[in-house]
């Protein structure tokens, strides 16, 4: 008999999942390498993605609640592109949140170095990872608040830059000798520091900001009224998340010159201390270390989620798709945090440079995903209307518009030769995914009965 994933989660839930899945180590970590890359311009980088993803968000939605029985997208392709693209993109996307699981872990250990700076990396990660996995093992209505609790730190930490930005715009302050002002972003080479070519080859880090955010179509199984909170956590999450990016990068760059943005740690601690804030620095390596554990837990709630899915439908061994008595997919949590032991080996052997090649592997991941979900949504839309309750807007040009625009960042990772080897390693996982595919037993799924 199957056991179904538990409704347990509220609207509230799933913006504060997505949330926390969307809002990490892209923006407290990676964003000062990419503000040096473009300067100012990066802002438009984040407004141009954030429509793009907002767009891809729409025919999500629209997928999703086509049929809100289902229990998360992955199910979706089965029905519009059949079961071997169901294997390929369900594998794909449980590799999206391993690589994310593992870019967040060697962040949390990097960040704890501020505090034990003796205790070897890898030992911090493994502990992290033993403590994720415990919160994953209870039921999901506590992992829904153990997480909303660490979407809320991080909110709090960029909604608290935001009006200290403000008020030191509005003062006539200087930090560090130099005054807080907006002309702090047209000079130092102007808004474009280094040209077009700058802001278009930041446009993968900044993608890799917005990883995650696609974690709403993953809950429809676990959410109590998905024709109610799927739309509404939608059309709020893009808007709200771009604010938060580009209104914290804003005053960041109005505070500190962009070309003095540190590239070695986060540039919310560089702020932070430079304003003289008493114990600023260990305040804000607390919400960086918080917003990475976060981006983790939403990981391993993912990869959890995306086997217990492939193995119902028998895209998996039908041992990964059972539940325990709290209704937690504990078979498919073991799996994927066991294969997430190798990053601590990583961090043992590799501990400088395993983030930058783990983040471009999920980054081409995701994209990879994305463009699939768009052509699922054309092929939903061929010969009907649209959904009552959410319509992709322009139909079907901005489907291909979107999937032109991702396919474009996908060319960018081959100009940066970390992200170029991140690019090759990936187009191998499809090659072995692909095979695969072909041999695996594609079986009918078969209803079960209560």
């Amino acid at each position: 008999m199957k056991k179904d994933l538990s409704r347990e989660l509220s609207g509230r839930h799933v913006w504060m999942m997505t949330i926390g899945g969307a809002i990490g180590t892209g923006l407290f970590l990676g964003s000062g390498t990419a503000i040096q890359q473009a300067g100012p311009s990066i802002m438009g980088g984040y407004l141009l993605a954030a429509g793009f993803t907002y767009l891809m968000l729409r025919a999500l939605g629209e997928l999703i609640l086509a049929d809100p029985s289902k229990g998360s997208f992955i199910e979706v392709v089965r029905t519009y592109l059949g079961p071997r693209w169901e294997f390929i993109v369900g594998w794909t996307y449980w590799l999206c949140w391993e690589s994310l699981a593992m870019t967040n872990l060697t962040a949390s250990g990097i960040y704890m170095h501020y505090w034990f700076p003796h205790v070897p990396q890898w030992l911090i990660v493994l502990i992290f990872l033993i403590a994720l996995v415990a919160i994953n093992l209870t039921n999901v209505g506590l992992f829904a608040r153990l997480e909303a609790g660490f979407a809320s730190i991080k909110v709090i930490a960029i909604l608290a830059l935001i009006a200290v930005g403000i008020v030191l715009l509005g003062g006539h302050f200087q930090v560090g000798g130099q005054a807080v002002a907006l002309q702090n972003l047209g000079l130092h080479g102007g808004f474009f520091p280094h040209g077009m070519k700058g802001m278009l080859l930041c446009l993968p880090m900044v993608i890799f900001a917005y990883t995650g955010i696609e974690m709403v179509g993953l809950t429809a199984g676990e959410t109590k009224t998905p024709e109610k909170d799927i739309p509404q956590a939608i059309n709020s999450i893009g808007p709200q998340i771009s604010l938060f990016y580009i209104g914290a990068l804003f005053v960041l760059m109005c505070i500190i010159p962009w070309d003095q943005v540190s590239v070695t740690g986060s540039p919310f601690v560089q702020v932070f201390g430079a304003l003289g804030i008493k114990a600023a620095a260990s305040i804000i390596n607390f919400v960086v270390l918080t917003a990475a554990l976060s981006s983790c837990n939403s990981a391993i709630f993912s990869t959890s989620r995306i086997i217990h899915s492939l193995a119902q439908n028998n895209q998996a061994p039908a041992y990964f798709g059972q539940t325990n008595q709290r209704n937690v997919p504990l078979r498919a949590l073991l799996l994927s945090s066991g294969c997430l032991l190798l990053i601590v080996g990583l961090n043992f052997v590799l501990p400088a440079a395993v983030f930058t090649i783990i983040s471009g592997v999920a980054t081409v991941s995701f994209i990879f995903v994305w463009i699939i979900l768009l052509i699922c949504h054309i092929k939903y839309r061929q010969g009907q209307a649209g959904s009552d309750v959410m319509t992709m807007p322009l139909f079907p040009v901005t489907n291909w518009l979107t999937i032109a625009f991702f396919g474009a960042v996908l060319v960018l990772l081959l100009f940066t030769p970390a992200t170029r080897l991140s690019l090759f390693w990936t187009i191998g996982w499809f090659v072995l995914i692909g095979g695969a595919s072909l041999v695996f037993d594609h079986k009918e799924v078969v209803e079960h009965a209560d």
